[in-house]
């Protein structure tokens, strides 16, 4: 009778199964790549399974969608734009109720076949077994595996396919945390924008990519007006609420690709990629447009107005270093703050015409 040709940890079934709880172990703790610990535990399941597709999704909460991030037996191109609706389908089933599913005939059951357009599936899947990953009686996302071997299937394998859900879902938890921890330290905690310490990340790595490329960019410095007054008259509550307001404005007013900061105090800046001279004082004249025909409500009944004075300078025309441009910027802030204020001047232009 011939041997068992596979190593001593696969015929031995408890052996193997610690050796897949050890692999799922490391992967959680040997990183913090949510994708990466994602893909190690459900590479242990597909040897556990043998599945001849699987598919891991993940729940965007805000649409009510699922979305594939790992999608093995299927091109990157079948999945990369594919979304599906929460309720339909096989996963978006389990996605709604948060309950496990085990079809042995896919064909017999309408979950699958009604929606079936919108899922990933080979040409002919006979079965599938599609669970949810939870976590705080929330659903995180949907592990499916297409025709595996549900012959071998025991209340223990079933057990064992649960507490691999549960490693994924602590994964998609610790991924999230580390996500808002890296947000916390970059954002202002007023506005909401991007602080200054991530400014000076972002430059850098702008300054560089200009250098590479041989192309432009331009930072746009905004100073609110008579900001002190608002505080002295209305009070802080109501300056804090006037500061995120303006950022939000700001943040809507221009270009996806461009980023908006908090540089301190009243003082913002407008970082815009691949923007020349003349771009970037267009985009700081629609900026300060913008701002003169707000109102802000001043928590009385009245309306608070915004006036702004603003510097724009452009790598590499002013500069060459991330502090040489601010510093620019910041300079021709300063001729319109100490001139008329409420305007645009331009490194190397000056003050633009009111």
């Amino acid at each position: 009778m011939a041997s068992d040709p596979r190593p001593s940890s696969l015929r031995d079934p408890q052996l193997r199964d610690l050796l897949v709880f050890h692999n799922v172990a490391r992967a959680l703790t040997s990183s913090l790549d949510r994708d990466a610990i994602l893909r190690a535990i459900m590479q242990q399941m597909e040897q556990f399974f043998e599945p001849e597709t699987w598919s891991l999704l993940l729940m965007d909460e805000t649409r009510r969608e699922l979305y594939y991030i790992i999608a093995v037996g299927h091109t990157e191109a079948d999945v990369r734009n594919l979304r599906i609706p929460v309720g339909q389908g096989i996963a978006g089933w389990v996605a709604e109720h948060g309950e496990s599913l085990i079809v042995p005939e896919v064909s017999q059951d309408p979950r699958f076949s009604a929606p079936s357009k919108i899922e990933v599936k080979p040409s002919r899947v006979r079965s599938a077994i599609c669970m949810p990953l939870r976590s705080k009686l929330r659903t995180l996302g949907v592990i499916e595996l297409l025709n595996c071997r549900l012959d071998t299937l025991s209340d223990y394998t079933i057990s064992f396919l649960h507490v691999l859900c549960d490693y994924a879902a602590i994964a998609i938890e610790n991924a999230r945390s580390v996500e808002r921890i890296q947000e916390l330290t970059i954002t202002d905690d007023c506005t909401g924008l991007y602080n200054v310490r991530h400014l000076y990340r972002v430059m850098e790595s702008e300054l560089e990519r200009a250098k590479r490329f041989q192309s432009s960019f331009s930072l746009i410095f905004i100073d609110l007006d008579h900001f002190k007054r608002v505080n002295d008259v209305y009070g802080h509550l109501t300056g804090s609420r006037l500061l995120a307001d303006v950022g939000q404005e700001l943040r809507n007013a221009v270009r996806e690709v461009d980023s908006v900061f908090r540089y301190g105090g009243d003082e913002f800046i407008v970082l815009l990629p691949e923007t020349g001279k003349e771009a970037s004082r267009d985009i700081a004249k629609t900026l300060i447009s913008h701002l003169r025909n707000l109102r802000f409500p001043a928590g009385n009944g009245s309306d608070l107005e915004v006036r702004a004075s603003i510097g724009v300078a452009t790598y590499p025309d002013d500069g060459e270093a991330v502090h040489e441009l601010i510093g620019r910027a910041d300079a021709m802030m300063y001729l319109v703050k100490n001139s008329t204020r409420d305007n645009v001047a331009v490194a190397g232009i000056g003050l633009l015409p009111r």
